[in-house]
C-alpha cells in the first residue's frame, strides 16, 4: 500500500514575502533527506566501482538503481507540488501553473 507522504493540508510554494518556496513537513523532509543520503552513498559506491575497474555491466546496474532512487525522490516532490502548490495556484486563478508543471514533467521524462 502506497504511503501518502503529502497530506492535503501541507503548504507548499507559498511564502509571505511572495518568494516561491516549499514548506515540507518535518516527516517529508526526513524522508527526502534519508533517500538523498542513500543516493549519495550509491554515487560514492559507483565511483569506487569505477576506480576498482569493476565490470561495466555491474557499474551500469548500480547507475540504474541510483537513477531509480532519484526518480523516487522526484515523484514524492511532484506529488506534493501537485497536491498543494498547483492546487493552491489554480484556486487563486493562476492557470500558468499548468504550463509550469508540463515543463517540469517533460524534464522528468526526457531521455
Amino acid at each position: 500500500m502506497k504511503e501518502n507522504v503529502y497530506p492535503i493540508e501541507d503548504e507548499c510554494c507559498v511564502s509571505p514575502s511572495s518568494e516561491r518556496k516549499s514548506h515540507h513537513s518535518e516527516a517529508v523532509k526526513k524522508n527526502l533527506t534519508t533517500r538523498l543520503n542513500r543516493i549519495e552513498g550509491q554515487i560514492r559506491g559507483i565511483k569506487g566501482l569505477i576506480e576498482k575497474d569493476t565490470y561495466c555491466d555491474d557499474v551500469i546496474t548500480q547507475i540504474a538503481a541510483t537513477q531509480s532512487a532519484l526518480n523516487g525522490v522526484a515523484k514524492i516532490l511532484l506529488e506534493g507540488h501537485m497536491k498543494n502548490c498547483v492546487v493552491d495556484r489554480l484556486n487563486e486563478g493562476d492557470t500558468e501553473v499548468i504550463d509550469e508543471v508540463l515543463v517540469t514533467i517533460q524534464k522528468l521524462i526526457k531521455k
